[in-house]
C-alpha cells in the first residue's frame, strides 16, 4: 500500500447515506418537491449536529405554524452549483478555454465540503461541473484525456491516486465520493487510467498499482459461495453454459436513489401498475442502470418507449464485459512485470475465456453487430447501441466484423454533429438524438485501431465542428449534445443540461490534437 494518507483525511463518522441518516425528514423533503432537484438536499450540508436536527424536526413538523421550507433553510446549507464559477471569454479558442477551465473544476483537498454527503479525498481532483460537484469515475478517464493533452501529468497521478484510496478504503471504486453512491460503482476504466498513466511514466506504474487492479476485480467478480448453475447469477457476476463469467451492473440496495428520490418513487409506481412489479426489483434496475453510466436509455427498456419496463440486471452488456476483459489483460501484465508468472499466466487465460464469450455471447450473427445479451431470455436483447463498438476499442473484432461495424456507424450512427447514442428517441438522454463525448472517443479510436482513418476523421469533424459551434454561440461546454439537429440543445434525463464539462473538455482537447 501507499502510506500517503494522512490521518487528517480520515472520515470522522460512519459513511452514511442521507436517506439512512435522516430518515423521515429525508423522505418529506423529497416528497414536497423543494428543490427542483432531487440531488440538491442528498448533497446538502448540515449546519449542526444531524442527530439534533432530526430531534428538531419531530419535535416540531406537527406544529401549526410548521414550515418545511423554513426548517431546512436554517438547518442546512445547499452546495453552490459550478457553473456561477465560470468567466468566459468566447473571443478565445475553444481548447485556451478548456485549459483555464481545469482550475475551476478542480476541487482542492483542503477546500471540500464537511460534514454532508461528500467523501473528502486526500488529493486534487476534477470534477465534471454543473450540478456535479464531486469526482465520478467513469467521467474521470475521459476528462484525464484532455489533462494528458494539457500536460497537466499532476492531476492524473492526484486522481488515480484517489481512487487507489478509495479501493483500499473501500474496497472499490463508487459512482462518485458521495456517501449515497456507495452501493454501487461505474463502468471499471480504473485499468485504462493506469495504462494511460504509464503512458508518461512508464510501466512502473502497472506494478505500483497491481494492488488495487486486483481489488477492482475481486468486487466485479464477487461470485458468492451460491451453486454456479448457468444463467444464474450473483450481484454482478452471471455464470454461462460454456463455463464462462461474465458481468452485469447491480447495486447492493433495493430502494429509491436518494439523489433521484421522487423520480424513481414515479417510475416504481408505474412498473407496479402495468406489470405488477415488485417495487424493490424496479429500484434495483434503475439502480444497476445508474451504475452502468448509461441513466438512463432504451437500452436497459423491454419496451424501447416505456421506462417503467426496465430491467437492467437481467442484461449482460457488451461493453462492461470489454471493460472486465481489458482489466483481466491488465494484471496479466502487472503480474508478468511483478515476476509473478503463475498469476500472469492465469489472468492470461481468464481474458482468453472472455475473449472467447464476448465472441459467443454478444456478437449477432442475424444482425452482424454487438449486442447486449438477456441471460434470463438466453438471447441478444433487441437494442442497438453505441456499446456494439467497444470491441473495436479493444481490438476484440475479427477484421469482418469490423467492416460490419463500420457500415452501422456510418449508416445508422453518424449524423451532422457526430454519433448517436441509439437509434432509438425514447426521451431518455442516453437516446437520440444526443450524442455523448465518451462513446465518441470509444468509437473513434475503435475505428483508427482497425484502420478505417477516412470515418473515423468524419466523425472527428462533424463532432469537433458541434463543440465549437456551441462554445462560440454561448461561451459553453456540454456534457451532451444533439447531433441530429445542430441547432437545438439536447434534452432528456432527470436534470436540466450541464456546463463544464469535465469529459467533454478531455475528450475534445485529446481528439483534436489526433488531428494535427
Amino acid at each position: 500500500m501507499y502510506g500517503f494518507i494522512a490521518p487528517a483525511f480520515a472520515y470522522s463518522q460512519p459513511y452514511v447515506s442521507p436517506e439512512d441518516l435522516y430518515g423521515t425528514l429525508f423522505h418529506d423533503v423529497q416528497q414536497a418537491h423543494i428543490f427542483k432537484d432531487s440531488k440538491t438536499f442528498a448533497d446538502c450540508i448540515p449546519l449542526e449536529d444531524p442527530i439534533l436536527i432530526i430531534e428538531k424536526y419531530h419535535h416540531e413538523k406537527d406544529g401549526t405554524d410548521f414550515s418545511l421550507i423554513d426548517f431546512i433553510n436554517l438547518h442546512f446549507r445547499q452546495a453552490g452549483e459550478i457553473k456561477s464559477e465560470f468567466k468566459t471569454d468566447i473571443t478565445g479558442t475553444t481548447e485556451e478555454h478548456i485549459r483555464s477551465l481545469w482550475t475551476v473544476l478542480t476541487r482542492q483537498p483542503e477546500n471540500q465540503e464537511r460534514g454532508g454527503s461528500l467523501i473528502p479525498l486526500p488529493f486534487p481532483y476534477v470534477v465534471p461541473g454543473g450540478r456535479f460537484r464531486e469526482i465520478y469515475y467513469w467521467d474521470s478517464y475521459f476528462t484525464m484525456l484532455g489533462l494528458k493533452e494539457s500536460g497537466r501529468t499532476d492531476l492524473i497521478e492526484s486522481m488515480i491516486n484517489n481512487f487507489a484510496y478509495l479501493i483500499d478504503t473501500l474496497g472499490y471504486i463508487p459512482t462518485a465520493n458521495r456517501t449515497y453512491y456507495l452501493t454501487r460503482s461505474q463502468p471499471p476504466f480504473f485499468s485504462l487510467m493506469v495504462g494511460l498513466f504509464s503512458e508518461m511514466e512508464g510501466k512502473k506504474v502497472f506494478k505500483k498499482y497491481l494492488p488495487q487492479l486486483q481489488q477492482e476485480y475481486n468486487y466485479w467478480m464477487d461470485a458468492g459461495n451460491a451453486p454456479h448453475e448457468p444463467f444464474t447469477a450473483h450481484r454482478r457476476v452471471v455464470f454461462m453454459p460454456s463455463g464462462a463469467v461474465l458481468n452485469r451492473y447491480w447495486d447492493d440496495k433495493a430502494t429509491p436513489r436518494p439523489e433521484s428520490y421522487g423520480e424513481d418513487l414515479e417510475i416504481a409506481g408505474e412498473a407496479e401498475e402495468k406489470y405488477r412489479s415488485v417495487k424493490e426489483e424496479t429500484y434495483r434496475h434503475l439502480r444497476a442502470a445508474a451504475e452502468s453510466g448509461w441513466d438512463f436509455s432504451s437500452r436497459w427498456f423491454k419496451d424501447e418507449d416505456d421506462f417503467s419496463s426496465i430491467h437492467t440486471t437481467d442484461i449482460l452488456p457488451v461493453d462492461l464485459n470489454c471493460l472486465m476483459y481489458n482489466l483481466e489483460k491488465t494484471l496479466a501484465e502487472a503480474y508478468f512485470l511483478n515476476e509473478q508468472h503463475d498469476m500472469h499466466q492465469e489472468y492470461q487465460e481468464k481474458a482468453r475465456l472472455r475473449f472467447e464469450a464476448i465472441q459467443t455471447y454478444f456478437w449477432d450473427d442475424l444482425r452482424n453487430f454487438y449486442m447486449d445479451y438477456d441471460f434470463t431470455k438466453k438471447k441478444c436483447t433487441n437494442s442497438i447501441t453505441l456499446a456494439g463498438t467497444f470491441p473495436l476499442f479493444f481490438k476484440i473484432a475479427t477484421k469482418q466484423q469490423s467492416h460490419y461495424i463500420r457500415g452501422y456507424i456510418r449508416l445508422n450512427f453518424l449524423r451532422s454533429g457526430g454519433l448517436l447514442t441509439t437509434l432509438v428517441r425514447s426521451g431518455q438522454q442516453w437516446d437520440a438524438p444526443n450524442g455523448w463525448a465518451p462513446l465518441q472517443w470509444i468509437t473513434y479510436k475503435g475505428l483508427r485501431n482497425y484502420n478505417f482513418h477516412r470515418t473515423a476523421n468524419e466523425l472527428s469533424a462533424e463532432w469537433l465542428t458541434l463543440i465549437e459551434k456551441e462554445f462560440k454561440h454561448s461561451g459553453r461546454m456540454l456534457e451532451k449534445y444533439n447531433v441530429s439537429d445542430t441547432n437545438l440543445i439536447a434534452g432528456g434525463g432527470e436534470y436540466e443540461i450541464q456546463e463544464g464539462f469535465g469529459w467533454t473538455n478531455g475528450v475534445y482537447l485529446r481528439m483534436k490534437n489526433k488531428k494535427r
